[in-house]
């Protein structure tokens, strides 16, 4: 082995360190940038090593260096300008999107491998046969299941369940496929034919899967799918025998796996009860009007001023209408007006608030929200029963008390226990549904009030209120 082939691989070995130290830092708010850095420094080193050894290889041509200094740029242009101008409300759909690309992209390594050798005397190794196929396969139901849960957050396609006459017959010839092919594949008879019968069938598969999937589901489908990217590129790694893509493929697919059983819990769903079958018709605009329901209670900013600033505690439970509003600088400002008179103001942040996992944390925080303030569901729900006022911007599901019953949509699922103050303020354009698509009993609760307006224009009216009733 040359010199250069030692840095190179030492460049490597760094790199992987930086993923495995940047992971670990991502398991708290406070080090999470600290540890995005560090990992993006580590894959930019990778790159930079990646580059240096292909120029000393001398293996690409004119027209190869073209198209990769294109592709660089283009997918740094890309890249770029949506890190800048893509709303966190859209943030989940981005996620699914960039899980497609990985998981295409690993297919397309694996593709191109197979072709380049398939035809030779030498054929294509055992090793890397066994690779390719599992490789194709993960990636291409990763790159079509992420479009369509994409499409499903966009509104592009139906947030519903999506099932048709034949649906599970389809889905098993999809699979005797699938398998057929992976293991004609890893056979001395294996063929390019073969290969895009085993994509084709992977593609497809990959629809069947998250289009009969609801959107109460979403959450755990984009961190299964962002596993399934991450198994994807190692095996890519396998196949291409690069020790940093194994390495960051198998991080992403080890902890996406544990986020998705741990997103799988929080919703009390098994995965198979998910991917099986599941529930929720999409987030419902439609509603009961103001006043259409006189067990209802409303409340005006003066009477909610009123309850928050002579309160001592006050719990703020944020969820997705206070992503849909761009809310979070409003919440943070009434926050901080609170805690100058002296109120104790925590945030109750559940496991499955909003559309992905730590879609809340990464909002509040871009508010400047102190990381002490967020509480975790199991931290938080003992202190409700202590407090004055909790603060509910556009939470549904997660704050229904029907979970603790059965024989609901989401019997079962562990919830935060908004109920248990002595006063709940519930902000929300209407009494629409959740995802699960059914009533939220905290409503109907005697201590409830409801302030009905959006989210952004209800906050600001509630502080303005608060600054004039006490100067």
């Amino acid at each position: 082995m040359s010199a250069f082939d030692t840095v190179v691989r030492l460049i490597y070995l760094g790199a992987a360190t930086c993923f495995v130290l940047g992971l670990h830092l991502m398991n708290s708010p406070v080090t999470a940038r600290r540890g995005n850095q560090l990992s993006a420094a580590g894959m930019a080193a990778a790159i930079v090593a990646t580059l240096a050894a292909v120029i000393h290889a001398g293996t690409v041509t004119a027209a190869g260096w073209i198209v990769l200094i294109a592709g660089i740029l283009v997918g740094s242009a890309a890249g770029l300008y949506s890190a800048r101008t893509v709303k966190m409300t859209a943030m989940p759909q981005l996620v699914s999107l960039f899980n497609a690309v990985g998981g295409g992209a690993a297919c397309i390594v694996a593709i191109h491998d197979f072709v380049r050798t398939v035809g030779t005397s030498a054929g294509v190794p055992e090793q890397a046969a066994v690779a390719t196929a599992l490789d194709v396969i993960i990636g291409a139901v990763t790159f079509s299941g992420s479009l369509i849960a994409a499409g499903k957050l966009q509104g592009v396609v139906s947030g519903a369940p999506v099932v048709f006459r034949g649906a599970r017959a389809v889905n098993v010839v999809l699979a005797v496929l699938m398998a057929g092919g992976a293991i004609w594949l890893m056979t001395p008879a294996a063929n390019v034919a073969v290969l895009i019968v085993l994509i084709l069938a992977s593609l497809g598969f990959g629809v069947t899967m998250v289009m009969p999937i609801g959107g109460a589901d979403m959450p755990v489908v984009i961190s299964l799918l962002n596993a399934f990217t991450g198994t994807a590129v190692a095996m890519a790694g396998f196949v291409i025998g690069n020790a940093v893509l194994i390495t960051a493929g198998a991080l992403v697919g080890a902890s996406g796996s544990i986020l998705t059983k741990l997103m799988a819990d929080a919703m009390n769903r098994s995965l198979a009860n998910i991917v099986i079958g599941g529930f929720g018709t999409g987030d419902s605009a439609a509603g009961a009007l103001v006043g259409a329901d006189s067990s209802v209670r409303t409340v005006d900013a003066d009477d909610a001023a009123i309850q928050l600033a002579y309160a001592h505690k006050v719990i703020v439970v944020p969820g997705y209408g206070l992503a849909a509003a761009q809310a979070q600088h409003e919440v943070q400002a009434l926050a901080q007006l609170l805690e100058t008179r002296g109120v104790d103001v925590s945030y109750a942040i559940h496991p499955v608030a909003g559309r992905m996992p730590g879609h809340m944390n990464v909002l509040l925080a871009e508010a400047n929200v102190p990381y002490s303030q967020l509480k975790e569901m199991e931290e938080i729900n003992p202190e409700f029963a202590r407090a004055d006022v909790a603060l509910v911007i556009g939470a549904n599901d997660v704050t229904n008390p029907a979970a603790r019953r059965p024989g609901t949509p989401i019997s079962g699922m562990p919830i935060l226990d908004v109920d248990q103050a002595r006063s709940i303020i519930v902000i929300k354009r209407s009494m629409g549904h959740g995802y699960a698509g059914i009533d939220n009993e905290l409503y109907l609760d005697p201590k409830t009030s409801m302030y009905f307006a959006d989210g952004k224009r209800a906050l600001t009216e509630i502080a303005a209120a608060v600054k004039t009733l006490v100067g």
